[in-house]
């Protein structure tokens, strides 16, 4: 993984000099979390996220801080819009609850919802959906890869009209598989983003849209080529980032030459608690803004989180400066 070409690797002395490390208490729980950490750093450009969730590897990390460093010393791409819509999400959660998170989304005219939660069944899948279908035009759902084929071919039947499902299985064949067997248009999040060749999945046939995210792709303008690249409609989506985060998932949607479709980066009301003033749409858009922080007020992560991070920080910069 690879950074900017007109963005050199900072030194580790001259990130940590200004690197905090947060923990961002979450309403609920969402992708098996309560609490979100994050590193943030500032260089000439603002502020940058370093982000990779605690259990990804050095190799995978190293391109979400490749992302963090290029929103600090680089900056935005030129937009070419001056806002995009985005989804409402909903959480794994019962259906009883939905009003209370689609409350968090005014205008939103699109709603992802997150199914096949361990623990959970499929009549819980369907009661969520069909709560959030009675309030929300269009729904999409994300599955995470949790599925089998089968499962994957019972549940999106019994889910009815969606705009689409989210990466319903792991492998690139499993999604073809799925799309082939099924109406409803299938969306590629991990086999993109998780893949050494993230157009494979096109390759195969296995999707109908593109879900990009801007940490784990190593970036805004990385996500831009990308998606300069991919025949098929593309998603802005977050990865469960903060506002510096999605200050960068908007900068990229914006930048986009044709329009997308709703994008994911609705998610800082997820948060109790964000290390800046959150993004929240009005009338279902998000419209860009660079993030300011005052690190004497977040709620910072403990002494020894803050070290384990800096150790991370070391090893992933070593990635990059060697790629």
């Amino acid at each position: 993984m690879t950074i900017p070409s007109a963005c050199p690797v900072p030194s580790f002395e001259e990130i940590a000099e200004s690197a905090v490390v947060v923990a961002l208490p979450m309403r609920m729980r969402f992708r098996d979390i309560t609490t979100r950490e994050v590193m943030l750093f500032r260089g000439p450009a603002g502020w940058g996220e370093f982000g990779a969730f605690v259990e990804y590897d050095d190799a995978e990390s190293a391109a979400w801080l490749a992302a963090g460093i290029e929103a600090a010393y680089l900056g935005p791409p030129p937009a070419t819009r001056d806002s995009v819509a985005v989804n409402a999400t909903v959480p794994a959660i019962p259906a009883d609850q939905v009003d209370e998170v689609l409350a968090r989304y005014p205008g939103a005219h699109t709603a992802k919802v997150k199914v096949a939660q361990e623990g959970q069944t499929l009549d819980d899948d369907v009661a969520r959906v069909e709560a959030v279908r009675s309030r929300i035009d269009h729904v999409r759902v994300d599955a995470n890869g949790k599925w089998t084929v089968q499962q994957a071919i019972t549940a999106i039947r019994a889910l009815g009209e969606l705009e689409y499902a989210e990466q319903p299985c792991v492998t690139i064949d499993e999604l073809a598989a799925v799309r082939a067997a099924v109406d409803t248009p299938i969306a590629a999040d991990e086999s993109i983003r998780r893949a050494g060749d993230p157009l494979k999945v096109i390759a195969a046939e296995a999707a109908d849209i593109a879900v990009l995210k801007v940490a784990p792709l190593g970036g805004m303008r990385r996500v831009l080529d990308l998606a300069g690249r991919i025949p098929i409609p593309v998603v802005i989506s977050s990865a469960l980032d903060s506002a510096v985060g999605i200050s960068a998932g908007v900068a990229t949607a914006v930048a986009l030459p044709a329009e997308p479709p709703a994008c994911g980066l609705g998610t800082g009301g997820l948060f109790v608690t964000d290390v800046a003033e959150p993004f929240v749409p009005e009338m279902g858009s998000l419209g860009p803004r660079l993030v300011d922080i005052d690190p004497t007020v977040l709620p910072l992560a403990g002494e020894d989180r803050r070290d384990w991070w800096l150790e991370r920080l070391r090893r992933c910069l070593a990635i990059l400066a060697d790629n």
